[in-house]
């Protein structure tokens, strides 16, 4: 087995060291985040650190990286206060994955995509089109980690949109029946086929218990 020191992290190149270490956490949610400016310039980016922060209220957090450039996907939000979450699946990965390129912020992702943006009544940013789950969010606070400079963005769900057949009868959304895809590392891609489930976990009855 492969052992890396912190002093072999830390000396690593820079380009492996970020593939090593983005890739050792696991498989991550694969995601897309549209909001658009007060001016109306839509954008969409791909973001793989989505995850779940409370049922209730209903919040879901994601990190972005030092706003030390740009980051129009958090001007947009503090701007406006919603955004939208899209799940990506297997036929829109390619095109997900080119909105992590830098474009200037007079530039929609959508335009040099084959991403279609949709709207819903009511709600300001755009969805992704054909996204077998779109969820509105709205911008609730955020959170400076300052051993990085990273902030962790929370928002809550203020609209939830699912394809029927992928809601199973006791809530759970099957993603395997979606062809949603998952983030290994960078730009890796994968999507999963089938889900295990079993079930809410009680404590075992010990012998010495129940004697």
């Amino acid at each position: 087995m492969a052992y890396f020191s912190e002093s072999d992290i830390d000396n690593l190149n820079h380009i492996y060291k970020i593939n090593l270490i983005n890739s050792c956490s696991g498989y991550k949610s694969a995601n897309l985040i549209g909001s658009v400016s007060e001016d109306g310039i839509e954008n969409v980016a791909v973001f793989s650190s989505v995850t779940h922060i409370g049922s209730s209220p209903a919040m879901l957090g994601f990190f972005l990286r030092p706003t030390t450039v740009i980051r129009n996907t958090y001007e947009n939000l503090k701007a406006t206060g919603v955004y939208t979450i899209n799940h990506i699946h297997e036929g829109i990965k390619k095109d997900a994955h080119h909105t992590s390129a830098k474009y200037d912020s007079a530039v929609s992702e959508f335009e040099v995509t084959n991403l279609e943006a949709e709207y819903k009544p009511g709600f300001k940013a755009p969805f992704v089109k054909d996204a077998p789950i779109q969820l509105a969010m709205r911008f609730v606070e955020e959170y400076p980690i300052k051993a990085n400079n990273t902030i962790l963005v929370i928002g809550k769900i203020v609209g939830l949109y699912v394809e029927n057949e992928l809601i199973e009868d006791d809530g759970f959304i099957n993603l395997s029946k979606g062809n949603v895809a998952v983030i290994n590392g960078l730009d890796g891609y994968a999507i999963p086929e089938t889900n295990t489930r079993y079930g809410y976990q009680r404590p075992k009855i010990l012998e010495s218990e129940m004697s």
